[in-house]
C-alpha cells in the first residue's frame, strides 16, 4: 500500500517539502538573528547616544577597541582646513534626498579628524560655509563606512570632491596628516553653524521592525507545508484503497 512513495516522483516530492521546510525554518531563525541584533543595536543607542561628552583623546587611545566607543559624545578642538568640503553623495533625510558635507579638522596636535558638518538637501546649490576656521566641537564618534553590496564605488584614485561614503582609509590619501581612525557626527559648534545649514545628522531609528512577525510568518508556512505533505500523503493512500476495494 505504501510503496507508491518510494516511487522516483514521490522521492522527488519528499526532498522539495524538506528542502522548503529547511529553507523556511532558517529563516524563521535568520529573522529572530536579526531581532536579537537589532536588540542589541537598540540597546547601544539608549547607552551611548545622550552620555556626556568627553575629549577625543581621553576616549579615542591607541589600545582602545573602536566598535567599543562608536556613537559616543566627545569634545575637540581645531582648525577646519580650508579648502572645499568633501560631499558625500546619496543621503537621505526627512524623506529628503541630498547629500552629507564633511570637512576635515587639524587638531592641536597635527592630527585630521573628518567631521561630518550635517545634511543638506539637494535644492541647496552650494554647500554652506565654514563658521570658521578656529573651532571648538561636540559630536559623536563613529566607524569609517564601508562599501555595501550593491553600493557604487569610489574611484580608487586622484582626490574625491563628492564620495559615496565616509571611508576614511581612501579620504586619508588626499589629506596632509595623519588621520583619526573614526569620523565624527557634528552635534554643535562654537562657533556656531551658519543659517541653520548643514542639519544635524538624524538620530538613528530605534525599534525592534518586523524581525519577530517575520520569523513566526516563516514557522508558519514551513508547518503549512508540513501539513500539506501530511494531507497529500493521505490523500494518496484513500485513493489507492478505494481503487483495491473496488477491484
Amino acid at each position: 500500500m505504501y510503496r507508491f512513495l518510494l516511487r522516483p516522483k514521490w522521492i522527488g516530492f519528499h526532498l522539495l517539502v524538506i528542502a522548503a521546510i529547511a529553507t523556511m525554518i532558517n529563516l524563521g531563525f535568520w529573522q529572530l538573528h536579526r531581532l536579537d541584533e537589532r536588540q542589541a543595536f537598540n540597546a547601544l543607542i539608549e547607552e551611548r547616544y545622550d552620555a556626556p561628552a568627553v575629549a577625543l583623546d581621553d576616549l579615542l587611545a591607541p589600545e582602545t577597541e573602536l566598535g567599543g566607543i562608536e556613537w559616543r559624545p566627545v569634545s575637540a578642538s581645531g582648525t577646519y582646513l580650508p579648502d572645499e568640503p568633501i560631499l558625500i553623495a546619496n543621503r537621505s533625510q526627512g524623506g529628503r534626498a541630498g547629500l552629507d558635507v564633511v570637512a576635515p579638522m587639524r587638531l592641536i596636535d597635527g592630527r585630521i579628524l573628518l567631521v561630518n558638518r550635517g545634511f543638506i538637501p539637494l535644492a541647496q546649490e552650494t554647500p554652506p560655509r565654514l563658521p570658521a576656521l578656529e573651532v571648538e566641537i561636540v559630536a559623536r564618534l563613529r566607524l569609517s563606512q564601508e562599501k555595501r553590496l550593491g553600493q557604487l564605488s569610489d574611484a580608487a584614485e586622484g582626490d574625491l570632491e563628492v564620495a559615496q561614503r565616509i571611508d576614511i582609509d581612501r579620504l586619508a590619501r588626499q589629506l596632509p596628516g595623519e588621520v583619526v581612525p573614526m569620523y565624527v557626527d557634528l552635534i554643535e559648534s562654537n562657533p556656531a553653524e551658519v543659517g541653520g545649514l548643514p542639519e544635524p545628522v538624524a538620530a538613528p531609528v530605534l525599534g525592534e521592525r518586523n524581525h519577530l512577525s517575520y520569523a513566526v510568518q516563516w514557522f508558519i508556512f514551513s508547518t503549512a507545508v508540513a501539513v500539506g505533505w501530511v494531507l497529500a500523503v493521505r490523500r494518496s493512500i484513500g485513493v489507492r484503497r478505494s481503487e483495491a476495494a473496488e477491484r
